[in-house]
C-alpha cells in the first residue's frame, strides 16, 4: 500500500493555505500546523513532503515571519503559487450584520478588510488564522462574535456567511512558496524563472549600491528586495530578493558574481519556474 504524500500549512482546516494545498497539490494529504515554526519543523524533521507557505499579499504586504525563518530553515524553494482571496463575514446561524460587534480573524485578513469593519463599528480581534477564528465562532455560539475567513471554513464549521467579498481591494492576492527538504532547480531554458536568495553586503562604503548594480548592467529584472534586521542588530542587515531569471543564464551569472564579490554572505534559496499569475501580471506593464 502506497503512504499518501503530505503537504504541511500553517492555520486550521479551512485556511486560505488549506486552499493553496487542495488546488496545487489536490493528490497530497494536507497537514494542518499551528505556526509557521511547527510546518517548517514538521519538513526539516521528515515528518512533510512539502510545505505550502505565505511569503506576501498584495494589499497587505509581506509576512514577516518568513524572511525570518528561511533563511536559516535549510529549506528550499521549489515553486509558487498565487491565490486570489476573497473573505467572507460569517457568524452562527442566527447572528446578522445587526446583531455582530466583535470579528475575529488573522491580523493579515483584518488588515485586507478594514473597509467594512470601519463601516459596521465593528471591535477587531486578532487570532492565529482565519479558519481558527471561524472555529472559535463556531464553538462559542455568541451572536455578536463574527470572523473573517474563507467559504470553506464556513461549510467546515457550520456558519452562515453575513457579508460576502468584504476585501477592500479586488486584486487581493497571496502569493505562497512551496518549500521542500532538497533542492529542485527549474531546468536553464525551460521557461521563465523566478531565482530567490538571501545575501549580506560587506561592510564598506556604498557597498548596496555596488553590489546591485550588476543587475542593472546586466539587465536582470529584480522583482522583489526587502531588508531586515538580524538577531535585533541595527546595524546587522540581511537582504531577500527575487529576479527573474536563472543562475545558469549569462546575465544573471554575471550579476550572481558582482553581488557575491560585494557580500560577505550569499545563498540562493531556490530557482523554480514563474507561475502563470505572475507572467501575465508582467505581460501588463
Amino acid at each position: 500500500m502506497t503512504t499518501r504524500r503530505t503537504i504541511v500549512f500553517q492555520g486550521e482546516p479551512g485556511a486560505n493555505s488549506h486552499i493553496a494545498c487542495r488546488e496545487v497539490f489536490p493528490e497530497f494529504e494536507a497537514v494542518p500546523c499551528a505556526t509557521f515554526e511547527d510546518a517548517f519543523f514538521a519538513l526539516q524533521n521528515g515528518e512533510a513532503d512539502l510545505g505550502m507557505i505565505p511569503i506576501e499579499n498584495s494589499v497587505a504586504g509581506r509576512v514577516a515571519d518568513i524572511h525570518h525563518l528561511m533563511p536559516t530553515s535549510g529549506l528550499n524553494i521549489i515553486g509558487e503559487f498565487f491565490l486570489p482571496l476573497s473573505h467572507q463575514l460569517m457568524a452562527v446561524p442566527g447572528a446578522s450584520l445587526a446583531t455582530v460587534q466583535t470579528v475575529e480573524s488573522h491580523v493579515m485578513a483584518l488588515g485586507q478588510c478594514r473597509n467594512i469593519i470601519r463601516k459596521l463599528g465593528l471591535k477587531a480581534v486578532v487570532g492565529a488564522d482565519t479558519a481558527g477564528a471561524a472555529r472559535k465562532i463556531a464553538e462559542a455560539g455568541d451572536l455578536t462574535q463574527a470572523a473573517i475567513a474563507s467559504r470553506l471554513a464556513a461549510e467546515i464549521y457550520g456558519l452562515d456567511i453575513i457579508a460576502e467579498n468584504i476585501e477592500d481591494e479586488a486584486h487581493n492576492t497571496t502569493r505562497f512558496i512551496i518549500l521542500s527538504r532538497e533542492a529542485e532547480w527549474a531546468a536553464a531554458e525551460s521557461g521563465t524563472t523566478v531565482t530567490t536568495f538571501v545575501f549580506r553586503v560587506k561592510n564598506v562604503p556604498a557597498a548596496l549600491y555596488k553590489a546591485l548594480g550588476g543587475f542593472a548592467t546586466n539587465g536582470v529584472n529584480m522583482t522583489k528586495l526587502e531588508s531586515y534586521q538580524l538577531d535585533g542588530e541595527f546595524f546587522a542587515t540581511q537582504f531577500y530578493a527575487d529576479v527573474v531569471g536563472h543562475p545558469d543564464d549569462r546575465s544573471l551569472k554575471l550579476a550572481l558574481e558582482e553581488l557575491a564579490f560585494f557580500s560577505k554572505e550569499l545563498r540562493i534559496l531556490g530557482v523554480y519556474p514563474a507561475h502563470p499569475y505572475r507572467i501575465a501580471l508582467a505581460a501588463k506593464y
